[in-house]
């Protein structure tokens, strides 16, 4: 293989490798992968085991805190 085709397909990869992270960093400043209400969709699809589990661990955990809280 000759030098001038190597040259060219490093060029050419530099080239779309940094034509993909001028889209990454516009689609970032631009809010593109802001995904406000991803959270609040994926309750909806849970069902109630799932969240009722859920619950009784965020319970403990809160119970734990109270009974390890020393005030100074």
């Amino acid at each position: 293989m000759d030098g001038w085709v190597i040259a060219m397909m490093l060029g050419a990869s530099l080239f779309l490798g940094a034509i993909a992270l001028f889209a990454f960093m516009w689609g970032i400043k631009n809010g593109q992968f802001d995904d406000e209400s991803k959270m609040m969709s994926a309750m909806m699809y849970d069902d109630e085991k799932e969240l009722n589990a859920r619950a009784d661990a965020d319970k403990k955990k809160e119970e734990l805190k109270k009974r390890n809280y020393k005030p100074e």
